[in-house]
């Protein structure tokens, strides 16, 4: 995928909400503008994270990064991945992830297994208590998005929402800094 110059338009893209959105040029935002919106942007993710890491704590005891995890393994083909995958995709070091993991492990909501086909590759898997928290903690968290993102956006905005930062995520991703250059 190109890196996209900040002149460039990104393509016209069809929201849930039927309305069409074009990328304009980084020239017709005033920095006023765009440092604002971007200050919108990191106060709303800080305010909902917030409180979502208090209601996970409240209802599972865990903190969010356990909650991703186990979310990303429930969701996996056969409910396991290799370790440097899933570090790589919460944005783990892997000796931080190795450590999470150990937590996990002895928290009984996941197993190491070797992989069959390369010795060198570790899996994580869920177990069966690991299978049954994180579904009951999805369905928690649900139900905490509900309250604070569908409640103030609506069904509609939430979609719009999504594709938003799916798009913010992929230009990001383009532009990103190999691991070890920052």
């Amino acid at each position: 995928m190109p890196v996209l110059l900040h002149t460039q338009y990104l393509p016209v893209k069809r929201l849930s909400s039927k309305i069409y959105f074009a990328m304009a040029p980084a020239t017709d935002l005033s920095d006023h503008e765009l440092i604002t919106a971007w200050g919108h942007v990191v106060e709303a993710h800080a305010l909902v994270t917030r409180a979502l890491r208090a209601d996970l704590d409240s209802t599972t005891g865990w903190p969010e990064s356990w909650f991703e995890v186990l979310l990303r393994l429930v969701r996996s083909p056969d409910e396991r991945l290799p370790m440097t995958v899933l570090a790589a995709q919460v944005s783990f070091s892997s000796g931080g992830f190795t450590k999470l993991a150990d937590r996990l492990v002895e928290a009984g909501l996941a197993d190491r297994l070797p992989c069959p086909a390369d010795r060198r590759v570790t899996w994580i898997s869920l177990t069966a208590k690991g299978r049954r928290e994180i579904r009951s903690a999805a369905t928690a968290h649900a139900n905490f998005l509900r309250a604070h993102l569908v409640s103030a956006l609506g069904p509609t905005g939430v979609r719009d929402l999504s594709e938003l930062m799916q798009t913010l995520r992929d230009a990001a991703a383009c532009r990103s800094i190999p691991a070890g250059k920052a």
